[in-house]
């Protein structure tokens, strides 16, 4: 290989990725829809409690309760890379300790973002994952302290509390910000997108993840129902 051809390949090498492409109202369509669940949910948790604290804590209703599509999140899987915003302190999604339940059960997060775990119970916490996507162990604190971490990679990360054994709940570490979760009667919005075909995604913890082609057109909206086949005995 001449010298000549050995400077073009490390000048190949060396170069900066090309940024992502701005957006514009005009080239960017919407996908909106109905997802809708094949039966009624019902909760059949049973809850070990470790501590005898004062207080009814186990009075209050499910995560889910009144939203049967709370723990349901809807994204694209193939869409382009868009850097993921900085959230301010004020924009910190919080994952927090409350009736010894995380809640929300399931987040949703772009990569990068940092995510916060505050402790709302009279007892202590200790959060950790052993997820591929993030191993952490934020250590015991008690009520009113707050630990907080960043996501840098994406995947799935189950999270629990090392002293309080049926505590669980899911951050879902996405790679662009096309995503949502239905609102209670199923209705969602994505908008945005960059015109192409893609891969929407309908995930619940407890069935394989459903794929749907989709295709979006610019300044266009692409409306779809999407079926998610969960049994009564699935908890929400």
């Amino acid at each position: 290989m001449g010298a000549l051809a050995i400077l073009v390949l490390l000048a190949s090498l060396q170069a900066p990725s090309p940024a992502p492409v701005a957006v514009t109202a005009r080239d960017a369509g919407r996908l909106e829809g109905t997802a809708r669940i094949s039966t009624r949910l019902t909760s059949t948790r049973m809850r070990v409690r470790v501590y005898n604290e004062p207080g009814d804590l186990g009075s209050s209703p499910p995560p889910a309760a009144g939203n049967p599509f709370a723990n349901v999140v809807l994204y694209l899987e193939d869409a382009p890379g868009l850097a993921a915003p900085q959230p301010t302190s004020a924009e910190m999604p919080a994952m927090r300790q409350h009736d010894e339940r995380f809640t929300p059960h399931v987040l949703a997060v772009t990569m990068g973002t940092a995510v916060s775990f505050p402790n709302d119970d009279p007892i202590y916490h200790n959060v950790f994952s052993l997820s591929r996507a993030r191993t952490f162990d934020l250590g015991r604190y008690p009520k009113g302290e707050s630990k907080s971490l960043r996501f840098d990679r994406a995947g799935i990360v189950q999270v629990f509390c090392h002293i309080h054994a049926d505590m669980n709940g899911y951050i879902l570490v996405l790679p662009n910000r096309y995503f949502v979760t239905p609102d209670s009667s199923g209705r969602f919005l994505i908008e945005g997108i960059p015109a192409g075909e893609y891969q929407l995604v309908a995930w619940h913890e407890r069935i394989r993840p459903i794929v749907t082609r989709v295709r979006v057109a610019a300044g266009q909206t692409t409306t779809l129902e999407v079926s998610i086949p969960l049994t009564e005995s699935t908890k929400p």
